[in-house]
């Protein structure tokens, strides 16, 4: 991030991107782990260190550098997998009013759900990769409040 920022490259916990992937020196885009982009569905800057979301991510910027104005405005989301036990995670949940969690985490199985403003911002899942598409679905129908 150092070199960023001597670059004059805007850094705030990732080098900060507009909604098209570019900084704010014109003609510089980034992407992948380093970007820190506006998410439309809550409004906020949101990075997220996960490869398939750079390699989409990656795909957006290209095409803008070739001249187009596309938007990057994917949920975002990862998951991770340890042994024989599957997380997954879409949206963003950096602050929330209530967690519901349904189904039994000990069990490795079970939903949990990220409310804020009593609006769903994020779900984990741990066993259940159906639950977790079917909230990346419900967020990406949903529009950006700002942040609410």
């Amino acid at each position: 991030m150092a070199l960023a920022e001597r670059s004059g490259l805007t850094v705030d916990r990732g080098i900060v991107v507009n909604e098209f992937l570019e900084t704010n020196v014109p003609g510089i885009f980034a992407a992948g782990d380093a970007a820190r982009w506006p998410d439309p569905h809550t409004g906020e800057l949101t990075r997220i260190e996960h490869w398939v979301l750079a390699e989409r991510q990656g795909q957006v910027a290209a095409l803008n550098m070739l001249g187009r104005r596309e938007r990057f405005n994917a949920v975002p989301f990862f998951w991770s997998q340890h042994f024989d036990v599957t997380i997954r995670y879409v949206g963003r949940a950096e602050k929330w009013d209530v967690i519901e969690v349904v189904g039994s985490l000990d069990a490795r199985d079970a939903s949990v759900r990220f409310v804020r403003d009593g609006r769903m911002t994020a779900v984990a899942t741990v066993g259940r990769d159906r639950a977790c598409l079917e909230a990346e679905l419900a967020l990406e129908q949903t529009e950006s409040t700002g942040g609410r």
